[in-house]
């Protein structure tokens, strides 16, 4: 049953968030009135990510009888190890960003907009680059759903509902990128809905490998939580850190509270009484294990 839900989540967080980004950018992602604010879409995203992490996958973890200074370790090399990809990625595409600056110079602020999650680095003809680089992401985010899902089936649902929130901003800037290579926007979505599936692939990895290595659980549930922060810290909110009118700045703040409030009711229906029970009696075995230890 497991796998099943795993593959479903999934699918919904790395196709549907492709599909919804479509949508939004048929509707309109831009700044101004008459259209889907990227901010707005930012701070849900931070929001989501950020209460998924301290709110369900680190205390999910800390129920282990790990020692907390390991898991600590764990978070910290976690937050390192991303901040290292972001650097690498970085390195290897700043020989093509300095090539394609004075091609991208005069469509810098309207891709800025649009790209709201910060590929403003992806050459215009990188289509192929940021494909795999998003193919590689979404295999990623599937293997952590998975971790989740194995811990708890409420867990799982939190989890997918928090990547398909931060992976909306990341497909419009991809499809934005896409379709300035390409003539065809269907094509565009075809390609990055391809990506997409590749969150149902480490979904399926996920499953085999934790499963097999049940032991590690917490370790991944950690890991799964330092790459959602990080996310959030280094790549989203900073990218809300601008000056801004009192009203905007009150909706942004708005924005990552539903994105917090969203994550908090999706939890609460998902398992509903059947997870109170669960946890009181997860809560006495641990205790009464505690005692006979």
């Amino acid at each position: 049953m497991n796998l099943f839900a795993i593959i479903a989540a999934t699918l919904v967080a790395g196709i549907g968030s492709v599909w919804i980004a479509a949508l939004l950018l048929r509707v309109g992602v831009r700044s101004g009135a008459g259209g889907v604010n990227p901010q707005h879409l930012l701070s849900l995203a931070a929001g989501a990510l950020l209460a998924t992490a301290f709110m369900h996958l680190l205390p999910e973890a800390f129920e282990s009888r790990i020692e907390p200074g390991v898991l600590f370790g764990v978070l910290l090399f976690g937050l390192v190890f991303f901040f290292l990809l972001d650097k690498a990625e970085l390195w290897h595409h700043g020989h093509e960003h300095h090539q394609g600056r004075a091609d991208d110079h005069g469509h810098g602020h309207a891709h800025d907009h649009a790209h709201a999650h910060n590929h403003d680095h992806a050459p215009r003809g990188g289509g192929w680059a940021v494909l795999t680089g998003d193919s590689v992401h979404c295999f990623g985010d599937g293997i952590l759903i998975a971790s989740a899902f194995i811990a708890d089936l409420r867990l799982g649902m939190v989890a997918a509902i928090a990547v398909l929130a931060h992976e909306v901003p990341h497909h419009i800037g991809d499809l934005v990128v896409l379709r300035q290579s390409s003539a065809n926007p269907r094509a565009a979505l075809v390609k990055v809905s391809l990506a997409g599936t590749m969150t149902a692939m480490g979904g399926v990895v996920g499953w085999w490998l934790v499963d097999r290595l049940h032991g590690w659980l917490p370790y991944f549930l950690v890991l799964a939580a330092s790459s959602f922060v990080y996310v959030a810290l280094a790549d989203l909110i900073p990218q809300l850190q601008k000056r801004l009118p009192a009203r905007q700045t009150a909706l942004q703040i708005a924005w990552l509270v539903a994105g917090i409030v969203l994550v908090t009711l999706v939890s609460r229906l998902a398992h509903g009484d059947h997870d109170h029970a669960h946890d009181g009696a997860g809560h006495d075995a641990a205790h009464e294990a505690a005692h006979t230890h």
